[in-house]
């Protein structure tokens, strides 16, 4: 806007004039799909039989998972508890097995 109140201002800008090519489809089918790099493996045959590495996998996964879970539960004070009740009631159990060996050991003497 200019300071003057006398000039007219057109609000419709002027059309441009638009230059466009028209191109015309390619008649040469498309090119073919590249080939896979590397087929996934999926642990399976395409038959559905699960493979030897991936049972393998399977296997040593969960082994080492239990292992670590009996690792991790020894370190707590319940597992730490759990274990010192496993010794007592092995060491009660020797104690009664050695004096009802003592009895019978006496029984015989008796006889």
């Amino acid at each position: 806007m200019s300071g003057d109140p006398t000039a007219e201002e057109d609000p419709t800008p002027e059309p441009q004039e638009v230059t466009a090519e028209i191109v015309e489809p390619d008649s040469a089918p498309p090119p073919p799909p590249p080939p896979p790099a590397e087929a996934l493996d999926t642990g399976y045959t395409p038959g559905g039989v699960p493979t030897f590495e991936s049972v393998r996998e399977k296997i040593e996964t969960r082994y080492g998972t239990a292992i670590g879970a009996t690792e991790l539960a020894a370190e707590t004070p319940e597992g730490r508890s759990v274990e010192e009740q496993y010794e007592e009631r092995q060491r009660a159990a020797a104690e009664r097995l050695e004096q009802i060996r003592k009895s019978m050991r006496q029984d015989e003497g008796k006889s």
